[in-house]
């Protein structure tokens, strides 16, 4: 078994789990490590072992092999509060019956600490979520998005080495998250405290992370920065999920000193490889380049011709769906070019090559 980094806040080191009666496990051979201050997400679709893994850091969960390290120590057999480790929950868990304030000092009571202190240690909780204006009320006084950062503030009260966040922001409207997005990193980087981050939501994992870790069915599909993670996929799963990109089928074909890639039958400008076969190219929707051609006209060389099916309006941009050599092809454009794209129109697909990725058979 490999030595987890020492310096880490935590580190999963060959971390399985199967639960009982699965016919496959929900994590399998997981390994990572969390530096200290770091915002590190994890990102995947529902079943791909997110919840398992913040369950089994937590200590809710014991995994079947492999250890959790914090400060140095295995932690498989110490139980949940026992752990540096303080969890913010979808649902909040507030207790309605105690006031904002009391709610944040609960965890402080719980380890005995004196009322004056847990009661200054809360109300600083309270500041730095601004909240302090409402603390003798009860949670159902408050909003959805007020609600959360009082379960915020009683996490981080106690200042814990490492914070798990389980999509805290799932049940808020779009406002809300955009605005509690900025709260958490402004949040995570004035404590210094670790934050380990669960969602299935690719535009919170990318905005808000030092790193991200995908999952793909109890596997680590691909750990990096966000700018790895989007623009340099290692696989065909993490070029699907996250971002929106098109997977296009491609032949290379020799042309002597090298391969040229063809789709449906068509060159592609610039698309090379040194080797020949069947592969398929990750392009995202907004490295397809849609031009409106003139009737009779005839696209580039190096380029497709495309009819377009749909146009859908998305606020900031279209969404253009186009066929073009048996394929349907997806391009963003701006949305100020509306009444450039109709349905049925012919137009020239060409693709930002720069931002393709290849996957060889």
């Amino acid at each position: 078994m490999e030595t987890p980094p020492a310096d880490s806040v935590l580190s999963l080191v060959a971390i399985s789990k199967t639960y009982d009666g699965a016919r496959k496990p929900a994590l399998d051979d997981v390994s990572f490590a969390v530096n200290p201050g770091e915002f590190f997400s994890i990102l995947g679709p529902s079943g791909s072992g997110k919840t398992t893994i913040l369950r089994t850091v937590a200590g809710f969960e014991r995994p079947d092999s492999g250890q959790i390290v914090m400060g140095g120590t295995a932690v498989n057999a110490v139980p949940p509060f026992k752990r540096d480790v303080r969890t913010v929950f979808q649902s909040y868990a507030l207790f309605p019956h105690l006031t904002v304030l009391e709610n944040v000092e609960y965890p402080l009571q719980m380890a005995g600490e004196a009322k004056a202190d847990r009661r200054r240690k809360a109300h600083e909780a309270l500041e730095l979520v601004e909240l302090a204006s409402f603390a003798d009320r009860l949670p159902h006084q408050l909003s959805g998005g007020q609600r959360q950062r009082a379960a915020l503030a009683r996490a981080i009260v106690s200042r814990p080495r490492l914070l798990l966040l389980d999509e805290p922001l799932a049940a808020l409207d779009l406002r809300l998250r955009q605005q509690m997005q900025h709260t958490l990193v402004a949040l995570q980087k004035e404590l210094g405290i670790a934050f380990m981050y669960v969602t299935h939501d690719q535009g919170e994992a990318l905005s808000m992370s030092d790193r991200v870790c995908v999952l793909a069915d109890g596997k680590i599909a691909q750990l990096g920065t966000p700018r790895e993670i989007y623009f340099a996929p290692q696989n065909e799963f993490v070029a699907r999920f996250v971002g929106r990109s098109n997977l296009v089928p491609i032949e290379f074909r020799s042309t002597g000193a090298d391969h040229v890639g063809l789709v449906g039958g068509q060159q592609i400008a610039g698309l090379r490889a040194p080797r020949g076969g069947s592969a398929r190219m990750a392009i995202r929707y907004e490295a397809v380049q849609l031009t409106p051609l003139a009737p009779g006209a005839s696209p580039a060389p190096g380029t497709l011709r495309g009819t377009v099916e749909d146009v859908l309006f998305l606020g900031t941009s279209l969404e253009v769906n186009v066929q073009s050599h048996g394929l349907n092809l997806f391009g963003t454009v701006p949305a100020s070019q509306e009444a450039t794209f109709w349905v049925g129109q012919d137009v020239q697909v060409s693709f930002d090559i720069q931002n393709t990725k290849v996957f060889h058979d």
